[in-house]
């Protein structure tokens, strides 16, 4: 019989059996010396699944990423100095996307800090602006009367995990261990077993202002619901269906909000955008001014949504939710800290149907835009737009699809969603930084097909991602390459100079192919829409071994076609008055 091995460190027994008790049971190590007493704690404990994973910044979106599919804590897992810093862009996204990436650093005792020690740096509160708790564990060395190290360290781990899962938000222990470090024993210490306790776990619900919403819902005559980032509370087809039923209510959606819906309004930008170019602009705005504003979910791609009712606000504005309510629109929203579901099984029976011509006057022109997108695809010249009309035909249902920031997300909310794909993206913070990783861990967790749909750029800079015995052998990646950054084209300006397409759209003649060879990637190459059309069946239906198939678009003609569309669907627009 096989013996379990523990650390010899007290401490870090202690971290491992609290982690168990909070239901941290997936935890992403990334190698050193330092991390050690965590590493042989975590990774010959039977109940915990681990991941190595050597780039730090890589390991920790990947964490994100299996935490983001999960609902639930996923822990990392590093040694001292610049490894920790290497975590923080996934700490920011984990943070403003509400995720609860448990960050674990170790570190040197205080007496080795700043005295010339390599990878010493001050670890103390690193992410303090980016976690909701931090925990600054004490090492043996810690000399309090009153106190032992190992309880200051215990109350202090139970109050920071149970903020992680409260919260849904990252927290940051910090863990100083004194050499020798790699001793083990045969069983956890006596003095650790005296320190575990049961540990209770809270979530928050506020009903406040419910009876408030109710009686606003009932005379509000225009109510916009507008539904943002949405990974894994999904809602139920009886609130959808109650949305779209009533004539009140227009149900605006982004396509990572999976809620999918024939009436909801699903290219919130292809409204928005040619009514800022109609002769009727502020007539067309102010018959869209909702009475009241229901947020549901987490941030908006567009942008044109946020200025639009930034000028235009509603009298009234409600976010239903667990995570916190943003003050995206500066209109002070009144949070309903619940879930969604539970929130609208305890008033749906209390909500009336208010009659209004607010749906009905603007579904017809959601149509013909609608209508006006498949004629404009058929249209147009091979370039990204005609491209990711081919992949939303060709999507398999339910298939798991990160959209990789950043005009790969934006082309995505043009396209209609509703063969419900299951659809996720970091837009927490909006970086280009980890998307490769955070696929790669969402697709661990799910055990589902999983495909990264990404731009150049992207790719490139998260390329250590493939650097990962775990991809899945029907992960499957995109890579649109246009040659640069092909978003800062559609802003003003002068495009043509030199210093733009060298520091703005980084110009480069790379592919993924070398990459695709190296990490034992199938890899296809495609430059023409007929090419295009004819590999996409066979890449979604190959499961035997991880794929790339690489989309070369034009550089210059892309913007065009991007800009043209919105111009396109002004007509709608000028003659409803």
């Amino acid at each position: 019989m096989t013996h379990q091995i523990f650390s010899s460190i007290p401490t870090a027994q202690l971290i491992v059996e609290y982690c168990k008790r909070y239901s941290i049971l997936d935890v992403v190590i990334s190698p050193g010396s330092r991390n050690a007493p965590l590493t042989i704690g975590f990774s010959n404990d039977k109940t915990i699944q681990t991941y190595s994973v050597v780039d730090e910044r890589c390991a920790a979106f990947f964490a994100l990423g299996m935490a983001q599919k999960k609902g639930k804590p996923v822990a990392v897992i590093c040694t001292s100095g610049s490894a920790v810093a290497n975590y923080y862009p996934a700490v920011t996204e984990a943070y403003y996307s509400n995720i609860p990436l448990v960050v674990i650093s170790a570190d040197r005792p205080k007496h080795l800090i700043d005295i010339g020690d390599g990878q010493t740096i001050q670890q103390e509160n690193f992410f303090q602006n980016h976690v909701c708790s931090s925990a600054n564990l004490k090492d043996d060395t810690y000399q309090d009367a009153s106190k032992s190290p190992l309880s200051f360290n215990s109350e202090k781990l139970k109050t920071t995990l149970a903020k992680c899962l409260e919260n849904s938000l990252p927290i940051h222990i910090n863990a100083a261990f004194d050499e020798p470090l790699y001793y083990t024993e045969n069983a956890i210490l006596p003095e650790v077993k005296a320190e575990l306790e049961a540990v209770q776990i809270r979530h928050l619900e506020s009903l406040d202002d419910q009876e408030e919403f109710v009686n606003n819902w009932n005379s509000a005559k225009r109510k916009l619901v507008l539904i943002g980032v949405n990974h894994s509370a999904h809602i139920d087809e009886e609130i959808l269906d109650m949305l779209a039923n009533d004539p009140s209510v227009i149900v605006m959606t982004e396509v990572t909000s999976n809620a999918a819906h024939e009436d909801f309004f699903q290219s919130i930008d292809s409204i928005l955008a040619p009514i800022e170019k109609s002769e009727n602009k502020d007539e067309l705005f102010k018959k869209l001014q909702p009475d009241m504003l229901i947020t549901m979910g987490g941030m908006l791609v567009s942008k044109k949504i946020k200025k639009y009712l930034r000028e235009y606000q509603p009298k009234q504005h409600y976010h239903i939710g667990e995570n916190k309510a943003l003050d995206t629109f500066f209109c002070s929203p009144k949070h309903l800290k619940i879930k969604i579901n539970s929130f609208f099984k305890n008033v749906l029976k209390d909500l009336e149907i208010v009659n209004s011509d607010y749906f009905k006057f603007w579904n017809p022109l959601k149509l013909e835009t609608d209508q006006l997108l498949e004629n404009y695809v058929k249209e147009i010249e091979y370039s990204d737009f005609k491209v990711f009309s081919q992949l939303f035909a060709h999507f398999p249902e339910h298939e798991n699809v990160h959209f990789a920031n950043s005009s790969t997300v934006r082309y995505a909310n043009l396209f209609d969603a509703r063969k419900k794909i299951n659809a996720f993206s970091n837009r927490g913070t909006s970086g280009i930084d980890g998307s490769t990783s955070t696929s790669i861990g969402y697709a661990v967790a799910s055990q589902q097909p999983t495909t990264l749909i990404t731009g150049d750029l992207s790719f490139f800079y998260d390329s250590n991602a493939l650097w990962n015995q775990y991809i899945p052998s029907d992960f499957k990646i995109i890579v649109i390459n246009n040659s640069g950054g092909g978003i800062f084209r559609i802003l003003p300006g002068d495009k043509e100079d030199q210093y733009f397409q060298k520091y703005f759209e980084t110009r480069h003649q790379l592919t993924a192919k070398h990459l695709s060879k190296m990490y034992n990637f199938n890899y296809a190459k495609v430059d023409n829409m007929k090419d295009l059309e004819n590999k996409l069946f066979q890449f979604f239906s190959q499961k035997d071994n991880p794929q790339i198939l690489e989309i070369m678009t034009p550089t210059e003609v892309n913007d065009k076609v991007l800009l043209d569309f919105f111009n396109y669907l002004l007509p709608v627009f000028d003659d409803k008055f």
